[in-house]
């Protein structure tokens, strides 16, 4: 689909979309628009009762002047709309005129939406459109029969730079898309060997891309990773995704997720309903790619390391038991009580080898951890957990301006003891209370004192909560986030 920006003049002909403000008389293309139908779009405002008032719409078939159809949506006071408002305008057009069946649309946009200039405003609703189009039909037979949206046109007196500004919103939403993407594949497609393979083609992007083989990692003892991954036929693997847009030599940033391509639960066997979900357990490294998407894709002006541990954890002869002990790449020694806690020993390890060989300037892990991080906050939070609470204000004040929000939980020294054991040095789960907090206490003991944030994203990652800007299965969630931390905060 092709996104343009014009001059703010009204088309000959076709799907009209015009933003009314709520104020007493309509202005500019929204005038002009009325002119040239006679009048048809205020009577039909005043037989509908349409004020403009925030989030209304009104569909008027045939109003003459050439338009096929003119739908109005209100935007309230222009001034108040946020960005996110703005994106999440676009996406709520974007669904509006799918359903109408159109293959194009122009918008007419109006001066002061909100405090940014109008080619961003125009961008942003641009950025909103991109993301609402995405559809993941690669393994229908049939397509759906509905004709897909070709072009939506944006009228605006700053159409140069609305198209320099969405070059930007479109990099991040191709890093959404890949994310989505990888989240909604079946797990028989996208094992981890093939996941890893997907990244290889970043390299084109500019990024460096290194993938570990299981002897590499039996090489640096991460015996926690390669222990989850020993009951599959599938080998593990983990890759790493380096950007070099900062300065020589500064330390990256770095981003680390949990790639559980599919999780039985292992030995300790997940009930059959709903098993099928866990295709999403590597929502965590979706993120992670998609965000070295985005970074490479508008050359952020950063260095940054995304790590992604890839496993698949099955109930084989060979699997790993409730009661092992592994040692992990740290030293320390962990008792897998559960083997459906896996994902943190998976991370252990790459988190450890991520703050020992690249000494980054914080981390950042996400992981579809806790189903209990769902209990307490469901589908509309991220669970935040951090040793550092300048990132921890940083990712909450970045998720309000995304709509990715992040909730922050407590860490504390007597969670900590709850997941001590007598045999080894930690044990994998510490019970049915608290459980998303002593999962988070227990990847803080494989830091090191760096500064560092887990978003337990279990109920965000995949099937989460649908808005304008996202109706996928898989969310992307977090790549918009993320992106929005390190180019408010870390870049340039």
């Amino acid at each position: 689909m092709k996104i343009s920006f014009a001059a703010p003049a009204l088309p000959k002909s076709g799907l009209l979309i015009l933003l009314v403000p709520e104020a007493p008389e309509l202005e500019g293309l929204a005038a002009e628009a009325d002119g040239r139908t006679g009048g048809q779009i205020r009577r039909a405002m005043e037989a509908a009762g349409f004020t403009g008032r925030r989030d209304t719409t009104l569909d008027i078939v045939a109003p003459g002047g050439g338009f096929s159809r003119v739908v109005l949506f209100g935007i309230g006071q222009p001034a108040a709309l946020r960005a996110l408002d703005l994106e999440m305008l676009g996406g709520a057009i974007a669904g509006v005129v799918q359903a109408l069946k159109a293959e194009s649309a122009a918008i007419a946009t109006t001066p002061g939406m909100g405090a940014l200039a109008a080619g961003e405003s125009a961008a942003l609703i641009g950025s909103g459109v991109r993301l609402r189009v995405y559809s993941f039909t690669r393994y229908k037979s049939k397509k759906p029969e509905a004709r897909p949206l070709k072009e939506v046109s944006l009228l605006t007196a700053e159409a140069k730079p609305a198209r320099q500004r969405l070059l930007a919103h479109e990099a991040v939403a191709e890093g959404v898309h890949l994310a989505r993407d990888l989240v909604n594949e079946p797990p028989n497609h996208l094992h981890p060997v093939e996941f890893a393979e997907r990244m290889r083609p970043l390299a084109d992007l500019g990024l460096k891309v290194s993938v570990m083989t299981p002897a590499q990692m039996k090489k640096l003892g991460m015996n926690a990773l390669l222990g989850v991954a020993q009951g599959s036929s599938h080998e593990a693997r983990v890759v790493v995704m380096e950007w070099k847009g900062g300065k020589a030599g500064e330390a990256p940033l770095a981003f680390i997720g949990k790639g559980v391509t599919f999780d039985t639960g292992g030995i300790s066997i997940k009930p059959a309903a709903g098993m099928e979900d866990m295709k999403g357990d590597m929502g965590g490294a979706a993120c992670v790619a998609g965000l070295m998407m985005a970074l490479a894709r508008r050359k952020a002006k950063v260095n940054a390391i995304g790590a992604i541990g890839l496993v698949e954890n099955m109930p084989d002869g060979k699997a790993q038991r409730p009661g092992d002990t592994v040692p992990s790449m740290s030293g320390q020694t962990i008792a897998v009580l559960n083997t459906d806690a896996e994902g943190r020993l998976v991370l252990a390890d790459v988190l450890w080898y991520i703050q020992d060989r690249y000494k980054p300037r914080f981390m950042i892990d996400l992981a579809t951890l806790t189903g209990a991080i769902l209990v307490a906050l469901g589908k509309e939070h991220a669970g935040l957990f951090s040793n550092n609470d300048e990132l921890a204000q940083r990712l909450s004040d970045a998720g309000y301006a995304t709509g990715e929000k992040v909730w922050r939980m407590p860490l504390a020294p007597e969670y900590d003891r709850i997941i001590d054991h007598d045999v080894a040095d930690v044990k994998n789960t510490g019970g049915r209370h608290a459980g998303s907090i002593t999962a988070a206490q227990f990847l803080q003991r494989f830091v090191n004192n760096v500064p560092w944030a887990h978003l337990d994203v279990a109920g965000t990652a995949m099937d989460g909560a649908r808005n304008a800007i996202n109706q996928s299965w898989g969310s992307g969630w977090g790549v918009r986030l993320l992106d929005r931390l390190v180019s408010q905060y870390y870049e340039g």
